[in-house]
């Protein structure tokens, strides 16, 4: 390969989604014939840079980011070129951010005349390549992401001395109206004085704009006025940034750049006409958004978890959230409070109006309020729809107001009906598609996919409060945006014979600075019978309405825009249908499931987005050690996206491995409750139901295979093999740690080998092999395995358990022997009641009673009679370890300690549980 440009790869972007070349093309389609071309990254001629703009002997030439909106459709390129002025190869990197929401749908990088463009194919056939080049030492680099509502792309390259390169990346979204008004954020961090810079936003409204700003988080309100040029007239929008090298410095003798922070433009448009009508070509484009409505008065019930894993600043942030969105409620709104602990207890049992009297003895009901024991989460959902659900079938007046149900948890059920799918069955059936249901998941021990789901199935949405100053601010902002709803039961119908395809179309509620926005093609030669009925109920009346298509106006606008406003209209249409069958796919398994990937992969091709199910492969590039990069999107997990790390990543360089408490590493953030085995082996069992833990120890000889899970309904097991110092003498006991793990799915045809040497996937039958050097995602049939480089891996299996295996490297004259792997449990809800194994048996709930506490013959380490599975044993209060966020430290876990290798508590005797090998 060229010795001018050797690749080290760090893409820290996230497991499911990503950030840029002067000249602005087309977005691809699937109609498009438009070919991209390597960009001549040649730099002018010119003098030496100045002193200044030199950081190592690298100079960021230009950066610009260039945004062209047509009809709330975003298209974003982002362009770097960075030059290596010294003598030597040089590192350069190109670092940005891009929201969450949006697709990546081009990456090209050219250096040295010579272009590699991403590739971008179905997941499957892009893993298949990835899996015989890792056969032959080759690795791939998989996209993360961080942060609230940002994802971090990095790739790094070595370019030889006087080289440059020239970085492109292209996204797409569409942009959401929210509190009256569509946000572009663009973040900016160049981290050195940039030559020509430049940010560049062009926005093209059919309806025209009404308002258009822009807000820099890094300078100040002078500063902006002076710099940002903004205009707005008509159907066109423009705001320019394009500060001189001077005006980038953070003081005028100073090399430093005070570029760093956000770059927010805000704008909305025109509502002369209740809904408009935007036809391109065989695609449409519906936004709803009428003006001059009533308010609907609103029944309200908050359902709030008062768990004491609440204690501390979330109980006291969720408080003050409280009392400002109850005194901010209209006199004609009704509402009540329902509290979940252990127990369910509401502060009316019915719903009251928002009487200045009644507000304030809410108040004061909020105030004094304390914490209590678990989470009855099922029973605190089911009492608020009992309370909503009266209210409309007996008291007068209040069954035309919109109802509403909005749950705050910060864990996981632990109380009561615990069971996640018993749950969603009891949710689903009690509210029976009458109102919505709006789930706030506080922090990061909840599990949001299984607050999605139950959003989803019931109308509503679920959003994660960060434990952060302004978590007070987010319930606030939530409540903000449906607070005053304006209409409920929206339908928005079209000609059956004339359109197909269509994005949602039905609405249990709009709310004020909402947008209601449906999608579809429309049949050929239908068009003259096209349009759109719209039927909702308002304040004390019907509201209907028909929109029809200026077809004077459309002829306009294509003259104006062209070819542009008809990729946009139909590549909006592609973002909104993928994004849609991306959530049911959420809910669904089996046939069902299988059916629709096919379809979101057949649309994630043809309009080239990076979805979950398809990948980007960077062809021809390759870092030191001969691997390519792969830009990904993978799926979230049933975890909490921050236990499974940032959303799309490349592999990182030694010398930028996080260090164990970066939360970049994989795991993140970890709930305060463990269930696994780890060192001497030491195993630990958390019991949810008692809030409490027990632990135990197995003493066995090395050699020894111990089965840890085994799911006889669908054979699925996890078996690890003890090692030591086989040199020991004769009846001494030293310390045996696991040094294998074997881990199989039967079903599919799944087996994992685990060592601290090696990862094999399906040994038996020569698959690739990787080192724990590798930062790889593996999907194979119904099972996902995320390597995270030095630190651990974690393995999902669908409709089964997620578990993480943690690597321990042993230094040199240390008393252990050898490396060694912990073991941890990380959701095992779906396995089945069957499951056993010396870890599986406990999955399902089972008591025990603690009692008789007394002094033990160590002062700091009590003693207790404990019953459990009708046996009575003596226990002694101590710790164990949790290895999972810190491998050399561990974090403290209390537990009752179960003597004589965990005999009473575990099932028969520990012998019962020697296996013959791994699988």
């Amino acid at each position: 390969m060229d010795g001018a440009m050797r690749l080290r790869v760090l893409l820290c972007v996230s497991l499911l989604t990503l950030q840029a070349m002067p000249a602005w093309g087309s977005p691809k389609g699937p109609k498009s014939n438009e070919k991209r071309q390597a960009v001549d990254t040649r730099p002018p001629a010119q003098a030496t840079a100045p002193s200044h703009l030199t950081v190592n002997g690298v100079i960021i030439r230009s950066l610009k980011v260039n945004c062209k909106v047509t009809s709330r459709f975003a298209h974003y390129v982002i362009t770097s070129q960075v030059v290596n002025t010294a003598d030597t190869a040089k590192e350069v990197a190109f670092d940005v951010e891009i929201p969450k929401t949006a697709f990546i749908s081009d990456f090209a990088i050219t250096a040295n005349g010579k272009a590699f463009i991403g590739d971008i194919k179905d997941k499957v056939t892009a893993w298949k390549q990835y899996r015989k080049a890792a056969i032959s030492g080759e690795n791939a680099g998989l996209v993360r992401a961080s942060g609230r509502t940002m994802e971090q792309f990095t790739i790094r390259l070595i370019i030889g001395p006087r080289s440059k390169v020239m970085f492109r990346l292209t996204y797409e979204e569409v942009l959401k109206r929210i509190l009256s008004q569509y946000n572009i954020v663009i973040k900016v961090k160049p981290r050195q004085l940039v030559q020509h810079f430049e940010i560049d936003v062009d926005i093209f409204e059919p309806q025209g704009i009404s308002k258009l700003d822009a807000q820099v988080s890094f300078l100040s309100k002078e500063q902006a006025t002076r710099l940002i040029k903004k205009s707005f007239s008509g159907k066109e929008g423009h705001v320019l940034f394009r500060p001189t090298v001077g005006q980038q410095q953070s003081c005028p003798t100073c090399s430093t750049t005070l570029l760093n922070g956000d770059f927010k433009v805000t704008y909305d448009v025109k509502r002369e006409k209740p809904c408009d009508l935007l036809v391109s070509g065989n695609h449409f484009a519906h936004f709803f958004a009428p003006q001059n409505l009533t308010d609907l008065n609103k029944n309200l019930v908050f359902v709030i978890d008062v768990s004491t894993s609440m204690e501390g600043q979330k109980v006291k942030q969720t408080k003050e959230a409280l009392l400002k969105i109850l005194g901010d409620m209209r006199p004609g709104d009704y509402f009540d409070l329902v509290l979940f602990g252990t127990g369910v207890q509401s502060w009316r049992g019915s719903l009251v109006q928002a009487s200045t009297a009644n507000v304030l003895a809410a108040q004061d009901f909020i105030r004094s309020f304390s914490l209590a024991g678990a989470t009855n989460m099922n029973g605190g959902l089911l009492q608020g729809i009992e309370i909503l659900s009266k209210a409309r079938e007996s008291v007068p007046g209040v069954s035309k107001h919109a109802p509403i149900l909005i749950m705050l948890t910060d864990g996981e059920p632990t109380e009561g009906v615990t069971d996640y799918y018993q749950i969603l069955k009891n949710v689903r059936n009690a509210i029976g598609g009458k109102f919505p249901l709006y789930n706030l998941g506080f922090g990061n021990d909840v599990n949001l996919n299984f607050l999605e789901i139950m959003s989803m199935e019931n109308n509503g949405r679920a959003q994660r409060i960060y434990q952060d100053h302004d978590a007070a601010q987010q319930l606030q902002g939530f409540y903000d945006q449906v607070a005053n709803p304006l209409l409920v039961d929206v339908e928005l119908q079209y000609p059956q014979d004339t359109v197909s395809a269509l994005t949602q179309h039905s609405h249990k509620q709009h709310y004020a600075g909402s947008e209601i926005v449906v999608a579809g093609r429309i049949a050929d030669n239908k068009r003259s019978n096209f349009k759109a009925d719209v039927q909702a109920h308002g304040d004390r009346q019907e509201f209907k309405i028909t929109c029809l298509v200026d077809e004077e106006e459309m002829k306009k606008l294509l003259r104006e825009r062209g070819h542009m406003l008809e990729n946009h209209v139909e590549r909006l249409w592609a973002y909104l249908t993928i994004q849609e069958l991306l959530a049911k796919r959420m809910k669904m398994d089996g046939e069902e499931k299988a059916k629709l990937s096919a379809k979101i992969l057949q649309m994630s091709l043809a309009y080239q987005f990076v979805t979950p199910l398809t990948s980007m492969t960077m062809r021809g590039m390759v870092d030191e050690d001969g691997l390519e990069p792969l830009v990904d999107k993978p799926e979230e997990d049933s975890l909490p996206l921050e236990m499974l790390g940032p959303r799309r990543s490349f592999v990182l360089p030694a010398e930028q491995q996080p260090s164990p408490t970066d939360s970049s590493s994989g795991v993140g953030k970890l709930p305060n409750v463990v269930t696994g085995v780890d060192t001497d082996p030491h195993f630990i069992i958390h019991v949810p139901q008692k809030e409490d833990t027990l632990c135990f120890n197995i003493n066995e000889e090395p050699g020894v295979v111990l089965s840890l899970v085994q799911d006889p309904n669908t054979g699925f097991s996890v078996n690890g093999q003890l090692i030591g110092n086989k040199a020991r003498s004769p009846g001494q006991h030293e310390g045996t740690y696991f040094g294998r793990l074997g881990i199989a799915n039967p079903v599919t045809g799944f087996q994992l080998e685990v060592t601290p040497q090696n990862i094999t996937l399906n040994p038996g039958s020569g698959g690739p092999v990787f080192s724990w050097r590798d930062q790889a995602s593996l999907r194979q049939d119904e099972v996902v395995v995320t390597i995270n480089r030095k630190r651990n891996l974690v393995v999902s299996v669908e409709d089964g358990g997620t578990f993480e295996v943690v690597l321990h490297r042993v230094w040199k004259g240390s008393a252990i022997p050898q490396d060694f792997l912990g073991f941890y449990v990380l959701d095992s809800h779906k396995m089945s009641a069957r499951t056993h194994g010396l870890l599986g048996q406990f999955f399902h709930p089972f008591d025990f009673q603690v009692s008789d506490i007394h002094p033990g013959s160590d002062p700091t380490k009590p003693q207790a009679t404990m019953v459990v599975k009708n046996h009575q044993l003596t226990v002694t209060r101590g710790s164990q370890k949790d290895y999972r966020k810190d491998v050399s430290i561990g974090t403290k876990v209390a537990c009752w300690f179960v003597h004589n290798n965990g005999q009473g508590l575990i099932d028969g005797v520990h012998s019962d549980y020697i296996v013959p090998d791994l699988f």
